[in-house]
């Protein structure tokens, strides 16, 4: 079964898909960015995120992936999910 693929702007998720993003991504978003054409055929970078019923792309830049990183306070100054953080989303979210 395919998937449907979702584009979204990170500021327009839900707070618990951003939970389960960070579990996903506990060392930062930038490396994991991946580039792709979309459908006016401009060159698009996005952060891919699977859940269940979805293939997700987060719409971000490297400079917004930063950005939203250094202001996270989930995050610590080295870019790291903070471990009580972690924690505390694996209760929330079993799968990871």
């Amino acid at each position: 079964m395919n998937k449907p693929r979702v584009v979204k702007d990170y500021e327009k998720l839900d707070e618990a898909t951003v939970e389960q993003i960070k579990l996903a991504y506990p060392f930062g978003f930038e490396d994991y960015l991946i580039s792709y054409t979309n459908q006016h055929g401009q060159k698009v970078s996005a952060l891919p995120f699977e859940t269940e019923d979805r293939y997700l792309l987060v719409r971000m830049t490297r400079q917004i992936a930063r950005e939203i990183i250094e202001d996270d306070e989930d995050y610590d100054d080295d870019g790291n999910l903070r471990d009580e953080v972690r924690e505390e989303y694996e209760e929330k979210y079993d799968e990871f």
